[in-house]
């Protein structure tokens, strides 16, 4: 198969092959006229799992995965790019969270679409991120950047180590400490419960405490020793 050089020096395929990952028949359907009709050679499936296998079969140019398919878009995203770090991924979703948005960018992503894409440009976008661009829409780069100027700003008390918290997490810390339930948590900023439970749980493992109540003690304390009490 004839190749084109990208801009960073790698090789990509006139014809890229895709592995696209969703758990909705007419959407993947969709997804999947519109890429072949711009020359790309598609490969279906509707979990997880199932696009990390097709990914280890056919060891595609790109993966287009959707966020909330059976088996979790993050998490397949994270394992593919783990076992075949030269393919590219992007996420596909039906709303712009933020959560979900720098979860997928954390687990190796390059882009993170949104499903009212014009058809005509998906294709177009694919091969950008093949030539080494971000696939971002406008919005979400703005928020990208205002998620990197938030990390470099002074936290409320020292971050130490890669175990640190996110500004999010610790957005959900705060929560926390409020005794807010993730149902609460959820309608407050804006995100799922699904994705709540995910902070909570990542949050607990990098403080090593075993409940939500012990994580907002430590906070509390740490918070207090800063404030000089």
């Amino acid at each position: 198969m004839p190749r084109q050089v990208g801009t960073r020096g790698l090789e990509v395929a006139t014809r890229p092959r895709v592995v696209i990952a969703d758990g909705h028949p007419p959407t993947r359907m969709g997804v999947r006229l519109a890429l072949e009709d711009d020359g790309f050679i598609v490969t279906e499936e509707e979990t997880g799992p199932g696009a990390l296998a097709a990914a280890l079969r056919e060891v595609p140019d790109v993966c287009l995965l959707d966020v909330d398919m059976p088996g979790g878009g993050i998490e397949a995203a994270a394992a593919i790019r783990s076992r075949l770090p030269q393919t590219q991924v992007v996420m596909l979703s039906a709303a712009a969270g933020d959560a979900d948005l720098f979860a997928a960018l954390e687990a190796g992503a390059c882009g993170y679409l949104l499903k009212g894409i014009d058809p005509v440009q998906l294709g177009r976008t694919l091969r950008a991120a093949l030539r080494g661009e971000a696939a971002l829409p406008r919005t979400l780069t703005a928020r990208v950047i205002e998620e990197f100027r938030a990390r470099t700003r002074q936290p409320s008390f020292t971050r130490r180590s890669e175990r640190d918290l996110t500004s999010r997490e610790w957005e959900v810390l705060d929560c926390l400490c409020e005794g807010l339930s993730n149902r609460r948590i959820a309608k407050r900023l804006f995100i799922s419960e699904t994705t709540v439970r995910r902070h909570v749980g990542a949050i607990l493992k990098k403080l090593d405490v075993p409940s939500r109540q012990a994580a907002a003690k430590i906070a509390a304390q740490r918070s207090q020793n800063l404030n000089g009490e």
